[in-house]
């Protein structure tokens, strides 16, 4: 009899360790799969616990509590279901012995706890913690904030859909290229790299297979977008990278993450170039500062060194200047809407929504002091039509600035731009505000169907009447000036802007071109070539050759002088 109690005790030690061992190869492959961070604060510590203790639990259940199948013609003091024509028989003495009910029991314990964790954490109990996480946002002065604009240089006009049309032709030009890798399109990232606002992102491994086939060569370069120029082009690295999003097992970006920050809650990884050219990755590490789950907001950064792996932690205080997207543009507008909304209590966000405020449904990028701006506009929360202001967002510190200047709500100004070029089916990109002579001025691009810029508009944020469409930069900016002095805006109503000059010339010949639907007539003059928008200058149809004319014109980068007043004398 002992010897037989000893046998069912060995043979139940014997379920337990392979309930353990079941339970330790599944966790294994969820970790290296699924990498979740292990910390109090992380919901994946939370759920990885719960699916470990209910796994085991189960298993227990399975091998323990003695289900076996018999055949249907079985009899006995045990508990049946009919399987085809077998039965499941569950000995329901080993069933109360069981530990496998307990562990259930607790997995769902925890699951309870999380549960109540997350909604102690809400909003409904801290709103004014939560209203505090942006910190201070100090009201500044657009003007003396903002240098004025001669030139659109600083101002990343191109959204993404156009950056990955331009960007696809850097690549496809490179053949040899194109049959093993391809662009990330999802991971162009808004740097400021010189001076100047550039958009990046690195070539990926095409499939499995490829990066098998490339992984001792890693990947050779990156794809570089000039969002002023409207150009793209392939940059080939030095070294090539070794670390990527496409890659696999240990050269897996976010795994080789992982792997050496086991607690910490990363956000999005953004690809960089620093100012020497050496590619990285920068990736947010985040924290929770509302309870136990709430609040989310950056503690700092892991920088990666793309190419041999190499990766150093900072904390948000210490980060390197030339990082430029820490902060990234959803984060950030999250923080203002809690400042904005919650400031004044939960129940007055959501019933008499005294001074409630929050940002416009999307945002663009802007680079001064060297360092990527987020830009949104601000409404209040009784109105969809207009602004009420607008912030700036620091992407790298998590810093914003207010600025009181009340006007047009930006998707109403991208409908007026539109507007004004309907015949041509252009949709308006989401615009930024520059500096032009001292007035706040909407600057955004016009793109057709296939998502290519064909021009440019400005609007003047408070009086939102003055639009300005034009094909390039340098005309839209004279055009604009131009438009301002007849309005009374700037001194001298009704001259001409001061980077125009009138003149007084003769006509030796008239072309007529359709450029994108519109109707343009070059006048030559000598050496020189005057080009006038049909549309806007219609008496430019009286105009023969050997007739004198009074213009002001800009020049182009080609030469052409774009005729921005107009006067014929006959």
């Amino acid at each position: 009899m002992s010897k037989k109690k000893d046998e069912k005790k060995g043979s139940r030690a014997k379920r337990h360790m392979i309930a353990i061992v079941l339970t330790l190869i599944a966790f294994v492959v969820y970790d290296y799969v699924m990498l979740p961070a292990y910390n109090i604060q992380s919901t994946e510590t939370w759920f990885t616990v719960c699916a470990v203790l209910f796994v085991f639990g189960l298993l227990e259940l399975i091998l323990n509590a003695g289900l076996k199948l018999e055949a249907a013609a079985s009899q006995g003091s045990e508990m049946r279901g009919a399987v085809g024509s077998f039965t499941i028989v569950t000995d329901s003495q080993s069933g109360k012995k069981s530990l496998g009910k307990y562990f259930i029991y607790a997995a769902a314990a925890v699951a309870v706890v999380g549960v109540v964790g997350s909604f102690f954490s809400s909003e409904l109990f801290h709103a004014k913690r939560y209203a505090s996480i942006a910190g201070d946002i100090e009201t500044r002065n657009f003007i003396e904030d903002t240098p004025p604009s001669e030139t659109i240089s600083d101002i990343a006009l191109m959204d993404t859909d156009s950056a990955r049309i331009i960007g696809a032709r850097a690549l496809g030009s490179l053949n040899e290229l194109v049959s093993q890798f391809e662009i990330n399109e999802s991971l162009y990232t808004q740097i400021n790299l010189g001076g100047k606002p550039m958009k990046v992102t690195p070539l990926e491994y095409a499939d499995f297979f490829r990066w098998w086939a490339n992984q001792g060569t890693g990947i050779p370069g990156y794809i570089a977008v000039d969002p002023v120029a409207n150009t793209s082009k392939y940059v080939e690295l030095q070294q090539p990278m070794q670390y990527a999003e496409s890659a696999y097992f240990s050269k897996d970006l976010r795994r080789h993450l992982r792997f050496r920050y086991r607690t910490a809650m990363f956000g999005k990884s953004y690809f960089e170039i620093s100012e020497d050219g050496t590619p990285y990755y920068v990736t947010a590490v985040l924290k929770k500062d509302v309870f136990l789950f709430g609040g989310t907001t950056v503690k700092g950064a892991v920088i990666l060194n793309a190419i041999t792996g190499d990766t150093e932690y900072y904390d948000v205080d210490d980060i390197p200047n030339w990082v430029d997207i820490v902060y990234d543009g959803d984060l950030l507008t999250q923080l203002y809407d809690w400042y904005g909304e919650l400031s004044g209590g939960f129940f007055n966000s959501v019933f008499a929504k005294k001074d409630c405020k929050h940002v416009t449904a999307d945002f663009g990028y802007k680079m001064f002091d060297d360092d990527v701006w987020v830009f949104t506009g601000v409404t209040s929360v009784a109105s969809d039509q207009s602004n009420i202001g607008f912030v700036l967002m620091n992407s790298r510190t998590g810093e914003i600035r207010y600025y009181g200047i009340p006007g047009a709500e930006e998707y109403s100004v991208m409908r007026s731009a539109e507007g004004e070029v309907q015949n041509l089916g252009y949709t308006a990109s989401f615009p930024s505000v520059i500096n032009v002579e001292g007035q706040p001025t909407y600057i955004m691009t016009l793109k057709d169907k296939g998502s290519l810029v064909k021009q440019y508009a400005l609007i003047h944020v408070e009086r939102y009447n003055i639009v300005v469409t034009a094909t390039t930069q340098r005309e839209v900016m004279a055009k604009y000036k131009n438009a301002l002095a007849e309005n009374g805006i700037l001194e001298g109503s009704g001259v001409p802007a001061e980077d125009s000059t009138m003149e007084t010339v003769t006509v030796d010949d008239i072309k007529y071109l359709v450029q994108d639907g519109n109707s343009y007539a070059y006048l030559i003059s000598g050496k020189k070539i005057y080009k006038v928008d049909c549309a806007e200058f219609e008496t430019i149809v009286l105009v023969q050759p050997g007739d004198r004319v009074k213009l002001s014109a800009a020049e182009e980068d080609n030469g052409i002088q774009v005729v921005i007043d107009f006067t014929p004398m006959g």
